[in-house]
């Protein structure tokens, strides 16, 4: 009884030992022998560096971070190049694991980590369909300038119009939709910032009291008062 005991108390000791940690990153980058990870994270308008790892070889690459709420981070790699990629995640409290490549690093990804993360990425599937119209537009619009075609110019810039203002609504119907995610104040913030106030306020009301508590619950939350104080002012 008393061996048990010790060894009871051991395990114990061990476990206190170990440090703890909100956010786990594993991260196995195919082909990476030599770099810098860097874990970033946006604070107070400022991209900070929260963790980073020296690959030599290794392969066991894990980064750490404290975490309140669900944050939006950056995984940084730099090859000792002038080239520096970046993939950016939701991340909630536990572990996050990013499996990508060192040639395709922050393009062919995959991500296995948070609610907050597959809402994001069921976001970003439509909108990256409406984002290539958009850029496929601008161009059509350079081209029909150069050749003096006005009246093609006028008709590219209606449907630019209206691609950008498909965006803004499935935006957001998606924080509408998704009012109990961390990922609806946060596209508010970062995609429909500079669109009409009642848009941001009717997602801002939306919003359950657990993601109104969030960081960027709060953060839209104080965002559309200052609007309306400076509305007000003027």
């Amino acid at each position: 009884m008393k061996k048990i005991s010790l060894v009871l108390l051991a395990l114990f000791l061990m476990a206190c030992g170990k440090e703890q940690h909100d956010l786990t990153v594993k991260a196995n980058i195919e082909g990476l022998k030599k770099g810098t990870l860097y874990l970033k994270k946006v604070e107070d308008t400022t991209l900070v560096i929260i963790d980073s790892l020296v690959v030599n070889g290794n392969t066991n690459i894990e980064l750490h971070s404290d975490l309140d709420s669900p944050e939006v981070f950056y995984l940084y790699l730099d090859k000792n190049s002038a080239e520096k990629d970046r993939i950016t995640f939701f991340a909630d409290k536990g572990t996050t694991e990013i499996n990508t490549t060192l040639k395709n690093f922050a393009f062919e990804f995959d991500i296995k980590g948070s609610e907050q993360q597959k809402a994001l990425e069921e976001y970003q599937t439509v909108i990256d369909k409406i984002n290539n119209r958009y850029l496929y537009n601008f161009k059509e619009q350079f081209e029909a300038r150069k050749a003096g075609d006005t009246a093609k110019l006028n008709i590219l810039i209606k449907e630019s119009n209206t691609s950008l203002k498909r965006k803004y609504l499935y935006t957001v119907n998606f924080a509408l939709n998704n009012k109990n995610s961390e990922v609806a104040p946060y596209l508010a913030l970062t995609e429909i910032y500079n669109d009409r106030i009642d848009y941001l306020d009717t997602i801002n009301n939306s919003l359950t009291p657990k993601v109104k508590a969030s960081k960027y619950g709060k953060e839209l939350n104080t965002f559309i008062n200052t609007i309306k104080s400076t509305e007000t002012d003027n």
